[in-house]
């Protein structure tokens, strides 16, 4: 079965043995890194507790990575955020303010600040990355159209300083897979499919689980820079748990193919 722990698991020891380094976001835009690399970020979107269990398998295996957490209720799980930064995990701001806003910018802009500041009681956050609210007419991103997140000491946003770059290349399992930009409103980036010019592009769409994934680590042909997404809830051993995300990842992605192509 794919998205169990144990697949997680397998993907990240497979990453190791082809010669990956594991950073988090953070040391990226504060380091002057070079060599084979991937940045593990991890988007919360429901069930903090499964994010701890990810967190923890990292730690075990000398990994860091990147966690970012929503501001809403059931999300801001501030015992679950700090167990994971003692991991030594960063943490980060998923943020959604513009979709909370309903569009007005000016909101958006002081829901940010307020929203960050509760964050920095208890954590240090330093990088940032937008939800992208698929049922919503707003993209998050556009906050940024008339403000900066610099002034607010954010070192790094990566849509916009670290996906753009065309040595890098993006994995994400948005619809409960590694190739489903049809189900994919907004985690997209121009060069999803651009690769080094000794890679061949025709690679990634063949990636549909994460088995395909470690085929094509252990291929040797992949590049040196990789960033990897994942959303936590989809990876679990619990059956009942599994069952459920599986039912209603299916149905979101009907939901989402049709969105997209209405709007396309």
């Amino acid at each position: 079965m794919d998205f169990t722990i144990k697949s997680y698991t397998l993907l990240i020891n497979t990453l190791k043995e082809a010669g990956y380094s594991f950073y988090s976001y953070a040391d990226i835009c504060e380091q002057n890194i070079s060599g084979r690399y991937v940045v593990l970020r991890h988007d919360i979107d429901k069930y903090p507790k499964n994010a701890l269990k990810i967190a923890q398998i990292e730690f075990e295996n000398n990994i860091t990575s990147t966690y970012y957490f929503q501001i809403k209720k059931k999300l801001f799980d501030t015992k679950i955020i700090k167990e994971i930064y003692k991991l030594n995990h960063e943490i980060g701001y998923h943020y959604n303010d513009l979709v909370d806003s309903h569009g007005d910018l000016p909101l958006a802009h002081r829901l940010f600040e307020t929203n960050l500041k509760k964050f920095r009681s208890f954590v240090p956050v330093k990088t940032i990355a937008m939800h992208g609210s698929p049922m919503s007419r707003w993209d998050n991103r556009a906050i940024w159209e008339m403000n900066d997140y610099r002034k607010f000491g954010i070192i790094g946003e990566p849509y916009f300083d670290f996906l753009k770059l065309e040595n890098v290349q993006y994995f994400t399992d948005t619809g409960r897979m590694w190739n489903g930009d049809r189900y994919n409103i907004r985690d997209r980036v121009d060069n999803h499919l651009k690769l080094k010019k000794n890679y061949k592009s025709t690679l990634q769409p063949k990636i549909h689980n994460t088995f395909d994934f470690v085929k094509w680590l252990k291929s040797g042909n992949t590049p040196d820079i990789i960033m990897i997404t994942t959303h936590p809830q989809r990876w679990t051993d619990n059956k009942l748990e599994w069952f459920i995300e599986f039912i209603g990842q299916s149905i979101k992605n009907v939901i989402k193919h049709f969105i997209t192509s209405f709007r396309e």
